[in-house]
């Protein structure tokens, strides 16, 4: 079962009470969806006192569908490190649509170090844009409001394009440390747009969708999008929300990237427009200018993306 271990608790001392048996991950082992793991870390972290840890699933453990969250000792809610923390690090590990195989040194999630409060304004974001666009949308057309809007692509290219996949019920094993190893027609079930710019979720199913604006993320930035927003629907959108430093950038080889949307609907079905806004993106500025940014100079799997799958899968030739 998931857990906090609560404050002045370890998350050893509740794996001694709520732990069912071990698994060996040292030559690879299985993880079946639908179970939660509680994996120990090979890092651990040692905090200063004004730095604060949040951590999310890598874009490609969001695309398969990999729920993975971050726990900490004296933890009282995921995903965060608080100040001066020291100490090891967890992650619970729940395959949601395939099961996995994972191995010593596999990475599934990430982890972003902040000194202070680096989120932007709106009125610092609305500066950001008219100096380097971060929405292809219309000049006076973006939509700033704690975050810029993203909206979802339901139209594609035209008549009966493709615009997303859909999970398929059942399917084989799926090696994470594997690239461009598996046929997506096997796990992925393509979608096409109708007629009439819509998408019925269904409770339980697993989407790839994408954005229709191209993003853009300065070197002296990074973004993040908002997980789940009440306000725009029954459904959670994008479990990976980190945007790396030069996403989408031209000047690193990003121009007309698009944000891969991972999409489930929650206790009801939902029906999703074209067009329709479905997060917000949260820019923050940089200590200083990373050595190294996103972009195809250092082999990043999704930079000029469009509509994608995690990078285990075959490309489309």
């Amino acid at each position: 079962a998931s857990f906090l271990p609560g404050a002045d608790v370890t998350v050893a001392e509740r794996i001694d009470t709520l732990g069912m048996h071990e698994i060996d991950l040292s030559g690879g082992a299985v993880l079946e969806k639908g179970c939660v793991y509680i994996v120990p870390l090979m890092e651990s972290v040692a905090l200063g006192k004004r730095v604060t840890g949040m951590a999310n699933p890598k874009s490609s453990s969001g695309r398969l569908d990999v729920f993975t969250r971050l726990i900490a000792d004296g933890a009282i809610e995921f995903d965060r490190l608080r100040p001066a923390y020291k100490g090891p690090l967890y992650a619970e590990i729940s395959p949601r649509a395939f099961s996995i195989v994972v191995r010593q040194g596999t990475s599934l999630n990430q982890l972003r170090l902040r000194r202070g409060n680096p989120s932007t304004s709106d009125t610092a974001m609305r500066r950001l844009h008219e100096e380097i666009p971060l929405v292809d949308a219309p000049p006076g057309d973006e939509n700033i409001a704690h975050g810029i809007a993203v909206t979802v692509d339901l139209e594609g290219a035209g008549a009966d394009a493709l615009i997303g996949y859909k999970a398929r019920p059942h399917a084989s094993l799926i090696d994470v440390d594997k690239v461009a190893h598996y046929d997506p027609a096997e796990f992925w079930e393509p979608l096409h747009a109708g007629r009439h710019g819509v998408l019925i979720l269904n409770p339980g199913d697993f989407y790839i969708l994408a954005s229709k604006e191209s993003v853009t993320v300065p070197p002296d930035h990074a973004a993040e999008m908002r997980a789940y927003d009440i306000l725009v629907g029954e459904f959670r959108v994008h479990y990976a929300g980190f945007f790396d430093p030069g996403f989408g950038y031209a000047e690193s080889g990003g121009k007309g990237s698009r944000a891969v949307l991972e999409v489930r609907s929650h206790e009801v079905p939902f029906v999703l427009e074209d067009g329709q806004v479905v997060g917000r993106l949260v820019y923050e500025r940089l200590t200083e200018v990373p050595d190294k940014v996103y972009g195809t100079s250092i082999g990043s799997s999704y930079q000029r993306q469009a509509l994608a799958l995690a990078k285990q899968f075959k490309r489309p030739v």
